[in-house]
């Protein structure tokens, strides 16, 4: 039987204010989606989520707050990216445009560019990205 203990780790963003923001979006129920690079998962030689796969939602101080569980797991081009995808994060965007900027200065940022390993690493309308659902599961105290 899986234990919290033995669940991997679910990351947002990079630890820091993004993080707390996206961890504290998770648990009030407002972020039921999220979006990955494609090319984020390739480099780090990590396995897409799949549906069912439960994971360990951490904090900045990698603390486990939730078990979350994915619901859906769709490869998609950026440029194909819903308003219900966009709305679904949680962070109060009302446009997919509003969502698309908020995610190209992250995708541009430096620690992304470094995970990925492209100081020059963009993102355009053919680039390839995780649309990914998810439940919480449980709390944590």
């Amino acid at each position: 039987m899986t234990t919290r203990d033995d669940l991997p780790p679910y990351l947002l963003g990079f630890p820091g204010p993004l993080r707390d923001q996206l961890v504290a979006a998770v648990l009030s129920g407002a972020k039921t989606s999220t979006t990955g690079l494609l090319a984020e998962y390739e480099a780090e030689g990590e396995p897409l989520p799949e549906p069912g796969a439960r994971s360990l939602l951490v904090d900045s101080g990698e603390q486990g707050v939730a078990v979350v569980e994915v619901t859906a797991v769709e490869v998609l081009r950026l440029g194909d990216v819903g308003l219900a995808h966009a709305l679904d994060e949680g962070k109060g965007f009302s446009s997919v445009a509003e969502w698309r900027t908020a995610h190209e200065d992250f995708w541009h940022s430096e620690p992304v560019r470094a995970a990925v390993g492209d100081p020059g690493f963009t993102v355009d309308d053919d680039t390839l990205v995780i649309a990914e659902r998810f439940r919480v599961i449980e709390r944590l105290a």
